[in-house]
């Protein structure tokens, strides 16, 4: 094992991903819980930011890791303020950001106060790679009818981004070249449109998009008023609702594809309708993604945990060969591709970014 050691630090609800690498080998991985038995979820993810720091200690003890023996920690970026694509040094004004929480409670608002703590016991770089909250859109991209009123970029950048890196090493093209549309197939579904090396159109799953596992995805407007205004309806009902309690599980009591492609198998017809639903929908956002790109769309890439079910595969695929030709890069490596941001910077290869010089001005989101 040679090379640079790299903690990577993925935080998710109730849980943290971590992984360990010399070099570009991965030494130990592990998922480690973040809560006490029986505690209830926090109101403020911040509360939960000890606990979660103690495990990662605990972690490094057991993997026999001393103090001053890592070259970085990566972790995971949160609801930050608009950003170019890139590794961020962790400073005072993300770490005030992310605790003050002005775009939405998340679990990965833990990662860059996370790696700050463990990278100061071990005098080395704390960075964020590839925030959710990357945004390179073109103008005319966010563009609505009303007034004041834009859309906006939150999407699975980090592990989209990888995947279009990964591919065009596949290709030996730079990603420069490329135009591709990338679909994130996960508990929620994000799609970017690239030109030149740059996501310049997202469909964000918070406001838009397919349905997925829980993710009630794009809804007619009127409808959702009407939602909004039902008698005795509160923000927080609505908004989980729609982010946590809707897609499957709102339909079919389950979050799990895999259950969900298993009472289809066995005839149930409302399984297999929402089954081709998704995929129907998840088609049509890259459809409209490659309209973006004037059909300039050399590859459409499918990754994400739902990328692993052939049939989910098979049904996206078969609506878009017309497009460009179609490649599957099942899962999401979150950790690999932190730690890969991390040794760019270190090789050389790619500069530290300046959280508080490129950084756009806060604006609220609809995250939860």
């Amino acid at each position: 094992m040679t090379g640079p050691r790299v903690l990577a630090v993925n935080p998710g609800a109730g849980s943290t991903k971590l992984a360990l690498y010399a070099g570009t080998e991965r030494v130990r991985e592990e998922s480690l819980g973040s809560r006490e038995p029986g505690a209830q979820s926090r109101a403020r993810i911040w509360d939960e930011l000890p606990l979660r720091v103690a495990a990662v200690r605990d972690f490094l003890s057991r993997a026999a890791v001393s103090p001053g023996t890592l070259a970085a920690v990566a972790a995971r970026g949160g609801l930050l303020r608009p950003l170019p694509a890139g590794v961020y040094a962790v400073d005072e004004a993300m770490l005030k950001d992310l605790e003050e929480a002005a775009r939405g409670q998340h679990a990965a608002n833990l990662g860059a106060p996370i790696a700050e703590a463990i990278a100061a016991e071990h005098g080395c770089k704390a960075l964020v790679v590839d925030p959710v909250s990357v945004d390179e859109m073109e103008p005319v991209a966010r563009v609505t009818g009303l007034p004041g009123v834009e859309r906006t970029a939150l999407s699975h950048a980090l592990n989209m981004r990888a995947v279009a890196r990964r591919h065009a090493a596949v290709l030996k093209k730079p990603l420069s070249e490329l135009g591709l549309v990338v679909a994130h197939l996960g508990t929620g579904i994000s799609l970017s449109a690239w030109r030149g090396g740059r996501m310049v159109d997202v469909v964000n799953p918070l406001d838009e998009g397919p349905f997925a596992g829980d993710r009630a995805g794009g809804l007619p407007s009127t409808a959702l008023v009407s939602l909004c205004f039902a008698r005795g309806a509160e923000e927080g009902a609505v908004r989980r609702r729609l982010f946590g309690d809707g897609g499957f599980f709102a339909h079919l009591g389950t979050r799990d594809v895999r259950e969900v492609l298993s009472r289809a198998d066995a005839g149930d017809a409302r399984a297999a309708l929402l089954v081709e639903g998704m995929c129907y929908q998840t088609a049509k956002a890259v459809g409209g993604l490659a309209a973006a790109l004037a059909g300039r769309v050399d590859w459409v890439l499918l990754t994400g945990g739902l990328s692993h079910l052939e049939p989910v595969v098979a049904k996206v695929s078969a609506r878009l060969s017309w497009i460009a030709p179609v490649r599957a890069y099942p899962g999401e490596d979150e950790c690999r591709a932190l730690a890969e941001g991390a040794l760019r910077v270190l090789s050389g290869e790619e500069r530290t970014l300046c959280y508080a010089a490129e950084a756009g001005d806060p604006s609220p989101g609809t995250a939860g």
